[in-house]
């Protein structure tokens, strides 16, 4: 008997352009099957695009380096048949008596023609459906299976206008299919508009019954105390007769040590008719106080394994599905005092920060691997939403999956975009894709998909655009809440009168989560569909704290530069991409930047905007060469996401519920709105959001001057003090404040005292502020904030001949390495000149968060004032213990200097150190997290920073340490 289950059919695919085929799918899957890499065939990738394929194997160039996507041919001007693709492979199954093998499609796009063993079926039109086939009965008796699968392209794929334009003519949109594909305004159009096999393929072998799409859902009494689990799940009898059957479910969690506890086992006894579909629900799973799912930096992300298996009576199990699942209630209305839409989760209100994501990769090469760095970046940077924009996908499980672990809300979009939409040059169709019934087909099918997720927070019909009337309605109607989650705020009734009477929560397609009808209707934005988004350019950092800088409660796109490091693109444009803007004076003393063609080909947006804000980079001066420009582009990114940040949060819950930034990253390698590239390296914006978006976290109002105490989560934070210290670039210290025994309320934004050193007498013009929260009584840090600011009327021109100051640094590190592992703890110290503070800040041992998950800077507890060193590297040894047994070592190395001043914006980098290295080759090992990066340390001050990568076979990694006074790097590992 073969195995119940599933296998994904993910390697061993071949691609050939169906022109250059001459034998048809029923040839191809009996007598003529390819027999390997001979012409036309290539290797495939699956999942994955025809375009995709192309690049991999080197048959055209890879579309986003450089101008190389000029190179390409576009399907409007090859035709569809061009990128009408044969993907084929094989695979072994022999079945027992009365099992069954299904042929499941996680997506396609657009349409194929299915050939199994020479028998042909037919994948229908639709980007965002599953296909699941019963080919029990065509299965070949040796069980070698042949499998053929021919790729249509999108039936508009459209053409792409000289000028370009947001979703290139619009065509595309007569489709149910992604939208970026003709071209936007931060990414070029994809010449195969995506065709091909872009989502997993798997074969799942279930006897007589097979469980399809269950539904978990739980609803909540006495203050979260009583959970109660409802689950129903639809049942097929694949057999010629009756069956009786046992369906189990099975609730466990998993304590510390992979050692886990079941929570709920139930078993109920039932028949099904044959070759009947069934809807069965469950009676209801009560837990009482189970640990909570919750969202990013307001505490854990606790999951449960939910398992559901049907045995079959004289079979034995027949099928099982399991899932992870978080307990948590979200709820949402539109807040009275702000107008903007509000959010709360298990009762608590939720000041959202996040940003807009369109997908991952360009190209659709979407992995694990690289949707796990995706969210973990955002959880990182302390986000705790995504917004998954209209015209990209509907997200896949896996994206959710880490957005569940790592504490992510997501706001899914369905594919209706205004421009494609309803407006744009030329004005687009606003009645939505041709076939309103496909649309919907793959609505419900998606809610299916991932209903399930704790992190799945909202449906939104479109981007600035609201769905056809038609299609509106339907999503309205058939997304309704249960009565238990319609919120008590809007109804005024109790939990218990709401859902006394309702029909199984689990029973409804969702009815757990709002449906809104588009991105800028009730609560964000106006609330009413104006365009009162954005903006998205260079602003100057005080005006995020102006009262009338954005006059609507929740902002869902605001956003600005994003240019990367000189490295990536150096490693993503040939030698004419790596010359800088140059700068234009106008007449009114505004400079215009000028761009090259290839970073105007990669939607370079500007550090200047001519009669509104002067550029941000020439404060600094003029930029030397594109190291200079990109450093100097650091700081701006640094200060402008930051600014953003705190400006919206300044005013929490008295103007705002919430901002969404445009956007979080590229899904190509653009040079616009980011805070990391496609290559996977961090932009300083990174660490601004990461600073800002603390949930308890000390600022500057750059408009006011008073700093500010945050504080997000649902305890008063009690003892605790600032100290406010200012820096000159002599490196003495004019002003010191401490300011203690405050005490900060829940979820309120408090101004604490007015940072008066622009007022004093004769300030600096360029000086560095370093604010800090602690604990009064262990030093313990809660937030640390370091700022650089001149004059008003000033510039930053003096820090310049600063960049020449030796400044000396001792960098201890500890390494553990646990297979291609490496996790490093680097404790820098700036050794210009001992301590003189009366606290003992300057070691920075930052308190426990909670909720914090791995490798973040904040875990480590705070050390024992008097520790040695010793004991600081045992601390650490006890946070990794999980690397007990592996390879450890303390290294010590120190850059000299002889000037006393701040180690200004210093930043690691992590290198590949090979034989056969290339001149000029990039180096760097990417992925790397960081705890923290571009940070500064003033006199005195010691900074533990971690480091997590993983390292190719083959390869000795190096650490550089580079920085505003050590331009050249400096090896530190």
């Amino acid at each position: 008997m073969a195995e119940i289950g599933k296998t994904v059919l993910d390697s061993g695919w071949l691609a050939a352009r169906s022109t250059e085929v001459h034998l048809s799918g029923t040839q191809l899957t009996t007598t003529h099957s390819p027999s390997g890499l001979d012409k036309p065939w290539m290797e495939a990738a699956v999942p994955g695009t025809v375009l995709g394929t192309l690049v991999k194997n080197k048959v055209v160039p890879d579309p986003f380096y450089g101008l190389e996507n000029e190179a390409i041919i576009d399907i409007a001007d090859s035709g569809r048949e061009y990128y009408t693709f044969w993907f084929f492979t094989d695979f072994q199954c022999k079945l027992s008596a009365n099992q069954h093998l299904d042929l499941n499609f996680r997506g396609i796009n657009y349409s194929a023609d299915l050939y199994l063993n020479g028998n042909k079926k037919i994948l229908p039109k639709g980007m965002f459906r599953r296909h699941s086939l019963d080919v029990t009965d065509i299965l070949h008796p040796d069980g070698q299976n042949l499998l053929a699968v021919l790729v249509h392209p999108p039936d508009h794929p459209g053409t792409i206008p000289q000028e370009g334009g947001q979703g290139g003519d619009h065509e595309i949109g007569k489709d149910v299919a992604t939208q970026y594909v003709e071209g936007w305004d931060w990414m070029a159009p994809i010449r195969d508009r995506n065709t091909g096999i872009w989502d997993e393929v798997s074969i799942s072998i279930t006897g007589p019954v097979k469980i399809i799409d269950p539904h978990l859902v739980s609803t909540f009494f006495d203050g979260y105390k009583r959970v109660y689990l409802h689950t129903s799940t639809e049942l097929e009898n694949k057999s010629s007769s009756v069956v009786e059957c046992d369906l189990n479910i099975q609730v466990t969690s998993e304590l510390e040590g992979g050692v886990c506890i079941v929570e709920h086992l139930q078993t109920q006894h039932l028949s099904i008719p044959s070759g009947k579909r069934v809807q069965h629900t469950f009676p209801q799973l009560f837990f009482y106080k189970p640990n909570l799912w919750w969202p990013n930096g307001m505490g854990k992300q606790a999951l449960y394994n939910v398992t559901i298996t049907v045995d079959v009576k004289g079979h034995g199990e027949s099928d099982s599905w399991s899932h992870m699942y978080g307990f948590r209630k979200i709820e949402s209305y539109i807040d009275s005092a702000t107008g903007g839409r509000l959010f709360k989760v298990n009762g608590q209100p939720i000041f959202i920060r996040g940003g807009n994501w369109i997908l991952s990769d360009g190209l659709l090469r979407l992995s694990k691997k690289r949707y796990k760095t995706d969210i973990k970046f955002h959880a990182d940077m302390n986000f705790n939403m995504i917004r998954c924009w209209g015209g990209g996908l509907a997200e896949r499980p896996e994206f959710y999956h880490y957005c569940d672990i790592y504490g992510l809300l997501v706001w899914q979009e369905f594919w209706i975009t205004g421009d494609v939409d309803g407006r744009g040059v030329p004005v687009s169709n606003p009645n939505g894709p041709l076939d309103h019934d496909l649309f919907m087909l793959c609505a419900r099918d998606t809610v299916k998909l991932l209903r399930n997720h704790p992190s799945l927070a909202l449906w939104v019909g479109g981007n600035e655009q609201v769905p056809p009337p038609d299609i509106n309605n339907a999503l309205k109607d058939e997304l309704k809440l249960h009565p238990h989650f319609e919120s008590l705020h809007n109804t005024g009734k109790s939990v218990q009168e709401l859902s006394a009477s309702a029909e199984d929560p689990s029973n409804y397609l969702d009815g757990t989560r709002i449906y809104i009808q588009g991105s800028m209707w009730d609560g964000f934005a106006n609330g009413k569909g104006d365009f009162t988004d954005g903006p998205y350019e260079i602003q100057y950092p005080e005006s995020f704290f102006k009262d009338d800088f954005y006059k609507y409660g929740f902002n869902p796109e605001v956003g600005s530069v994003g240019v990367p490091v000189a490295a990536t693109i150096k490693a993503t444009m040939p030698p004419e991409g790596w010359k800088i803007p140059l700068f234009k004076k106008l007449p009114d003393g505004y400079v215009e930047e000028v761009p090259n063609p290839i970073w105007e080909y990669h939607k370079y947006i500007p550090y200047s905007k001519p009669g509104k804000v002067h550029n941000q980079i020439l404060l600094y001066g003029t930029p030397t060469d594109l190291n200079d420009f990109c450093l100097k582009a650091q700081l701006v990114n640094y200060i402008q996401y930051r600014a953003l940040l705190e400006g919206w949060t300044s005013r929490m819950w008295s103007k705002y519920t919430g901002v969404l930034i445009w956007k979080t990253q590229n899904p190509w390698t653009g040079l616009r709105g980011q805070f990391y590239d496609h290559l996977h390296d961090q932009t300083a914006g990174f660490y601004g959001c990461r600073s800002a978006a603390e949930p308890v976290h000390v600022q500057l109002n750059l408009a006011t001057y008073f700093i500010e105490v945050v504080n997000t989560l649902s305890d008063q934070l009690s003892d605790v003090a600032i100290e406010a210290s200012v820096w000159d670039l002599e490196g003495t210290c004019p002003y010191y404040v401490v300011h203690e025994k405050l005490s900060v309320p829940s979820k309120k934004t408090v101004p604490i005292l007015e940072m008066k050193y622009p007022k004093s007498k004769n300030p600096k013009p360029v000086y560095f502020l370093l604010l800090k929260l602690y604990k009064m009584s262990d030093y313990g840090v809660i937030s640390r904030n370091f700022y650089w600011l001149h004059l008003p009327g000033g510039d930053y021109k003096l820090l310049e001949p600063y960049r020449k100051k030796r400044v000396p640094l001792k960098i201890r590190s500890t390494t553990f390495i646990k297979g291609s592992t490496y996790e490093m703890e680097m404790h820098v110290e700036n050794k210009s000149k001992k301590p003189d503070s009366k606290s003992l800040t300057y070691k920075n041992n930052f308190v426990t968060r909670i909720g914090d998950g791995d490798f973040d800077m904040a875990s480590v507890e705070p050390v024992n004032s008097a520790a040695e060193e010793k004991q600081e590297a045992s601390l650490f040894q006890r946070i990794y213990r999980r690397f007990s047994g592996e390879t450890d070592d303390l290294q010590v190395s120190e850059i000299n200097g002889s000037d006393e001043g701040v180690a200004f914006f210093l930043y690691f980098s992590v290198h590949a150190s090979k034989p056969g290295h290339k001149e000029g080759e990039d180096t760097r090992i990417l992925p790397v997290h960081y705890s923290d990066n571009y940070f500064s340390l003033v006199p005195g001050e010691v900074m533990p920073i971690k480091i997590s990568f993983e390292v190719p076979p083959g390869v000795t990694p190096r650490i550089r340490l580079h920085g505003w006074n050590y331009h050249s790097g400096h090896e530190v590992y």
